[in-house]
């Protein structure tokens, strides 16, 4: 679960990286990258290991939501989650399918037609679904939960991976909210910029 969430994570930051260029420097920009994206062989390779990776993770993160669930046969008496733990690590289950309903509506707004070869400009392709203002709420909503996962999802990643050790804790988790947080403002700017202009 951690390893799977690590490499996403990677993957999401390059993302956003790729589409900030619809912004800056321009479509010229972003249309070399996704033709770089299409065609370097490196890529092609590693699509098919993302996918496995997002499916791992999804299946992963609800069986032990499950499995968790299960050894909890008696209820708490009375029980304060916010005493022990964060909002976003109480709720890791319901960002994590907001997420995955916001990847469904993104594999056919975009990957679907991206894939069939039909789509010769790119840029507005993305940049027209923005023009629907239900459309950027859903996404910024989507990216925020994104966000959320990941602020509590990073540092729990290194734990379980056996770091850190107590006396650079404090700075993993500044690490998993500075990510967290530059991940969902980045995307939430991009879908913003175009609703706007």
């Amino acid at each position: 679960m951690a390893l799977s969430g690590l490499f996403l994570v990677v993957f999401v930051l390059i993302h956003l990286g790729i589409n900030l260029t619809l912004i800056y420097p321009g479509k010229e920009a972003f249309e070399k990258a996704v033709h770089f994206m299409a065609t370097n062989p490196f890529i092609r390779i590693m699509e098919p290991i993302l996918f496995f990776a997002f499916i791992y993770h999804i299946l992963m993160g609800i069986y032990l939501e499950l499995t968790n669930r299960s050894k909890r046969t008696v209820g708490y008496e009375m029980y304060d989650g916010a005493a022990v733990a964060s909002w976003a690590s109480r709720n890791m289950i319901w960002t994590g399918l907001f997420i995955l309903l916001f990847l469904i509506v993104h594999f056919y707004n975009y990957y679907i037609p991206f894939k069939s070869g039909h789509v010769e400009d790119h840029y507005t392709l993305v940049t027209s679904l923005f023009d629907k203002w239900y459309y950027t709420l859903f996404y910024i909503l989507a990216f925020i939960a994104l966000g959320l996962h990941l602020s509590h999802g990073v540092q729990s990643a290194f734990q379980s991976l056996g770091y850190p050790r107590e006396k650079c804790y404090r700075w993993v988790k500044i690490c998993g909210y500075v990510i967290a947080w530059t991940v969902a403002l980045g995307f939430s700017a991009i879908a913003l910029y175009f609703y706007f202009n």
